[in-house]
């Protein structure tokens, strides 16, 4: 990353200054005539206090652009100029929908502009400006990133990274940049090398666990490394996005998620490590190992890099790519289903059965009434399942093909919902939505259309199109299938429902929180949504099972640390006092740092138990009506007492079963 301060006194005044910022990124550059798109980003250069005469510095820009055109080609302009009218060495960025005209070599016009502003004594500044910039303009995945932004920070941030006016004025760089020459430091003190920095992200569809264990080990990996990293979480407690200084500081990313990554431009040009979020969890050295593969001998102070950066991982196989589609709208509708179902739970509970024939709380709401309390907890959570499957499909759209496709996936759900194809329909429609809508925005159109393309053209079109499959064509097919397995599910009865029970058990406590356990859990739970606020006794049952399976690992694990403690290192018993409250209240996540540890042991016996209590919960009957909630929403469970006996059922079977194959192995001691 090169140093624009340390080239001439003007830029030296200005080393602490950002390339960009927010307020020089325009993302709606209206198309029209190149003149007036140079204007307008030069207005902002001069709102910005970087230009002082705003005429005077378009001469400087025009007289440059007739010695020679600046369209680079693939859609990018460049113009640039030095003038005595421009304070600090700046970037005003421009996205043009439908392009400008920069005399390209290959005619195309250019959608991306980047207008470069360098003082008039400016020149190695200058040049190192254009030479970064160049750089990371022949990368795909940057002008992709650029393409696809919303957010006029996030660009910024990316841009910044492309010169070292983004880096901090440290006294490292500036002091290495300024040497005058690599004699003047013996060879003996520039040994050292610089610190390895890491910035990584974590993510999981539900946001609760997964995300910060995995935050977790990968600091403590770091840690045991001797690497510095920061690590950004995407959760459910919300998310401190890292700093974009930091970011730009950083020599690799470490991305573990199983939901798309927001704001992922933030870190394109930088070696890569891609993975799912378990691999954090359970191998974190290794991927601290593969990020300083990836990063290379970390280069002595001041010394730029040789090679461009490079991803280390290949693309995603479309069938990773589906799961993080999927597993993103599940993301976004747990929400709805925990506290739609919660509610209609509660609404039972407080008035029976019953309430949900009460009338409208609009106009027929009594204070002192707890009729009315409990019609408006029914009928609050109803509206809740409503949105369950729009929002589900909406946001599998949104994975694919970003902001422009959640109206089209949003709106086939709801078509889903109308013709009775439930979530599967949802699915399906939000897939055809996404991959639609992404085709579209790589239309070639007159530059008459590209103006109103992503509001009117798109929304239009992909609407319509989702409406009349989802109408005509899907709808009714998914909804037979839905209907059928309705019908199934209510009709089950002995070894059917227990051997269905049983299977459902091991996905549950499989990946303990993973995929295979979240399409339990939408299995589950979409059966729920599938009757609306009503569903049939064997949705019921499914999802009472799912729920007892999904609580017995993490509590058969804290047994076992009370019952055998000398098999468990001293983390782990601590570790087990938190898994009686994690698995009380249905976070299966909680079994995550023993299977980490000792996977081949704890992994089978999490399954057997969870198998146990899955076929026991199914053949007892038990039913529930809330999504979630665990041991804490044990009024809501239809035949309480039997439920509970398998939930102790299961949890002992766990237990039992870690005790006896670690029993084989022997003490923590011996590891």
């Amino acid at each position: 990353m090169s140093d624009l301060g340390t080239t001439d006194r003007t830029a030296d005044a200005s080393a602490g200054a950002t390339l960009t910022t927010p307020a020089l990124v325009d993302l709606y550059l209206a198309p029209g005539d190149t003149p007036d798109a140079l204007r307008a980003l030069a207005q902002r250069l001069a709102a910005a206090g970087r230009v002082t005469d705003l005429e005077g510095f378009l001469a400087d820009i025009a007289a440059r652009q007739e010695q020679a055109p600046t369209g680079m080609g693939d859609g990018i302009g460049v113009p640039h100029c030095r003038s005595a009218h421009v304070t600090q060495p700046s970037l005003a960025f421009g996205r043009s929908v439908g392009g400008l005209d920069f005399d390209a070599p290959d005619g195309r016009p250019a959608d991306l502009v980047f207008m470069i502003a360098a003082p008039a004594g400016a020149d190695d500044a200058h040049l190192e400006i254009l030479a970064a910039l160049a750089r990371r303009l022949v990368r795909e995945d940057f002008t992709r990133a650029l393409r696809a932004a919303t957010d006029p920070t996030a660009v910024a941030a990316l841009l910044n990274s492309t010169g070292g006016a983004a880096v901090e004025p440290a006294a490292e760089p500036t002091a290495a940049a300024a040497a005058p020459a690599p004699a003047a430091a013996p060879a003996a003190q520039s040994a050292p090398a610089a610190t390895l920095r890491l910035v990584a992200v974590t993510s999981c569809p539900t946001g609760i666990a997964h995300t910060y264990m995995a935050a977790e080990r990968l600091e403590q990996a770091a840690a045991r490394a001797g690497v510095e990293i920061a690590v950004e979480t995407q959760g459910s407690a919300g998310s401190t996005p890292l700093d974009p200084a930091v970011i730009a500081a950083a020599d690799a990313v470490v991305l573990a998620h199983d939901v798309e990554i927001r704001d992922r431009a933030r870190f394109a040009g930088k070696p890569v490590v891609d993975v799912g979020v378990k691999a954090a969890v359970n191998r974190p050295d290794e991927l601290i190992a593969r990020a300083r593969e990836s990063a290379g001998s970390a280069p002595a102070a001041g010394d730029r890099p040789a090679p461009e950066p490079r991803p280390v991982e290949a693309p995603p196989h479309w069938a990773t790519r589906l799961r993080q589609y999927l597993m993103s709208g599940v993301s976004y509708m747990i929400p709805f289903v925990a506290a739609g179902g919660l509610l209609i739970a509660l609404g039972f509970a407080v008035g029976g059965y019953q309430i949900k024939s009460a009338p409208s709380v609009v106009g027929h709401f009594d204070w002192t009434a707890s009729s009315s309390w409990a019609a408006l907890l029914f009928q609050a959570g109803s509206a809740a399942f409503g949105f369950l499957v729009p929002i589900l499909a909406g946001f599998i759209a949104y994975a694919i093909a970003d902001r422009a496709a959640l109206a089209a996936g949003i709106v086939g759900g709801a078509v889903s919902v109308t013709v009775g194809a439930g979530f599967l329909g949802g699915i399906v429609a939000g897939l055809l939505a996404g991959v639609l809508v992404r085709w579209m925005v790589r239309w070639k159109v007159p530059k008459g259309v590209a103006g109103i393309m992503p509001v009117v053209v798109i929304p239009l079109i992909s609407v319509a199109v989702i409406g009349f499959l989802m109408f005509v064509v899907l709808g009714q097919p998914i909804a037979t299938a839905m209907s059928g397995l309705t019908h199934w599910l209510n009709g089950m009865s002995g070894g059917n429902a227990v051997i269905l029970g049983v299977v459902l058990g091991a996905m549950m406590a499989f990946d303990m929180g993973g995929p295979l356990n979240k399409v339990a859990y939408t299995f589950a739970a979409g059966a729920l949504t599938t009757a609306g606020s009503d569903p049939g006794a064997g949705s019921l049952k499914v999802m009472a099972a799912v729920m007892a399976a999904g609580m017995t690992p993490p509590l058969g694990l804290a047994l076992a640390t009370v019952v055998r403690r000398r098999l468990f290192s001293a983390e782990e018993r601590e570790n087990g006092k938190a898994a009686w409250v994690l698995g009380a209240s249905f976070i299966t996540e909680g079994a995550i740092p023993f299977a980490a540890a000792d996977p081949l042991r704890v992994i089978p016996s999490g399954m057997l138990g969870s198998m146990v209590v899955g076929g026991l919960s199914m053949w007892f009957g038990a039913t529930l009506r809330a999504p979630h909630g665990g041991i804490w929403v044990l009024p809501l469970i239809g035949r309480p007492l039997l439920y509970v006996l398998a939930i102790a059922a299961g949890t002992a079977v766990t237990a039992a079963a870690v005790i006896t194959l670690k029993s084989l192995r022997g003490t923590p001691g011996a590891r």
